[in-house]
C-alpha cells in the first residue's frame, strides 16, 4: 500500500476548540499542510485576514465548506440560495481554495417530494456553475449518507452525483464540477468501486474519518481512522487509481470525544492515525 497524500485539517474536527486563526496556527505549528476552512468561522476571522494568515504560513486550502442548499419552498428562497453560493464562491476564490463543497440540501419544509428535491438541486448547481468557471473555482457535489436525505442532502450516492456532473459537466475531462468523497457517507455503497472508476479524476477531495459500532449520534459521533469499521486504506488505493494525488482531508465532528479534548492532542492524533489508519 502507498502512503497517504498529505494532511489536511477540515476545521470542523477542532471547532468546539479553536477559532480559524487558532486553526491555521495549529497547522503551521503541527506541520500539517492543508486546511479546509468552514464558512462561519471564515465569517468571524474576515476572508481577507484568513487569507493572509493562510498565505504567511504557506497552507494549501483543500476546500470551503459549504455551499448547496439549493431545495426550498418558493422561488424566493431558491434564488436566495443561489446569492448565497455565489458569495461562497467568492470566498473561495479570494482564499484559492482547491473546491466549494457542495452539501446539497434535503427536502424543503413540509415537502415529500424527492424527485422535486432532486430537480432543484440540479437547476441550482446548473445556475453558479457559470459563475464558479469564471472565479477558478471547482465544485465539488459531496454525497451525504442516505439518513440526512430529508434535512442536508438528496444526493447520497457517487453515482447520483456524477448523474450530475455528466448532465451539467463537460465530461470526464472536466475538474470544474466533480465530487467530495468523503468516506463516512459512501463506504456502505455496493457500487463504491465501480463509480469510483466512473468518476476517474473528477474527485477534486477526500474526506476521512471512520463509522463507529455503535454510533451514539449519527451527525456528531465520527470515529477517528481506525477506531471505526470502515477500510479507509482500500478506498484511498481505489481514489488514488483514478489519479487523485491530492490531500487526505480529516473531518471529525465528534461532540462527545474529540470536541472534548486538547486541540493539540487532537491534530497530534490525526498525524498519527494518517500513517498508520489512512
Amino acid at each position: 500500500m502507498s502512503k497517504p497524500g498529505p494532511l489536511s485539517l477540515n476545521t470542523i474536527t477542532v471547532r468546539e476548540q479553536w477559532s480559524l486563526q487558532q486553526c491555521i496556527e495549529g497547522c503551521a505549528r503541527h506541520g500539517i499542510t492543508g486546511i479546509s476552512p468552514w464558512r462561519d468561522k471564515l465569517a468571524e476571522y474576515g476572508v481577507q485576514n484568513a487569507a493572509k494568515h493562510i498565505r504567511e504560513v504557506g497552507l494549501t486550502v483543500t476546500g470551503l465548506c459549504r455551499g448547496g442548499m439549493f431545495p426550498a419552498a418558493d422561488a424566493a428562497g431558491r434564488q436566495r440560495a443561489i446569492e448565497d453560493n455565489q458569495r461562497a464562491i467568492d470566498d473561495a476564490a479570494a482564499l484559492g481554495a482547491q473546491c466549494l463543497v457542495l452539501v446539497v440540501g434535503g427536502l424543503p419544509p413540509s415537502s415529500k417530494d424527492l424527485a422535486g428535491a432532486h430537480a432543484q438541486v440540479q437547476d441550482g448547481i446548473a445556475a453558479i456553475l457559470p459563475y464558479a468557471r469564471a472565479a477558478g473555482v471547482p465544485l465539488a457535489i459531496e454525497p451525504l449518507h442516505p439518513m440526512f436525505a430529508a434535512d442536508r442532502a438528496c444526493v447520497n450516492t457517487l453515482g447520483h452525483a456524477l448523474d450530475i456532473c455528466d448532465a451539467l459537466g463537460g465530461g470526464a475531462a472536466d475538474r470544474s464540477l466533480g465530487l467530495a468523497l468523503d468516506v463516512y457517507h459512501v463506504w456502505w455503497d455496493p457500487q463504491l468501486s465501480a463509480q469510483i472508476k466512473r468518476a476517474g479524476r473528477r474527485i477534486l477531495a477526500f474526506h476521512v474519518c471512520d463509522w463507529l459500532v455503535p454510533t451514539t449520534d449519527l451527525l456528531l459521533d465520527r470515529g477517528m481512522m481506525g477506531d471505526g469499521v470502515i477500510d479507509i486504506p482500500g478506498i484511498r488505493a481505489e481514489v488514488e487509481a483514478q489519479g487523485y494525488d491530492g490531500f487526505c482531508e480529516v473531518e471529525i465532528m465528534s461532540a462527545n470525544n474529540w470536541w472534548r479534548r486538547d486541540a493539540d492532542d487532537v491534530l497530534r492524533t490525526c498525524i498519527e492515525r494518517h500513517k498508520s489508519a489512512v
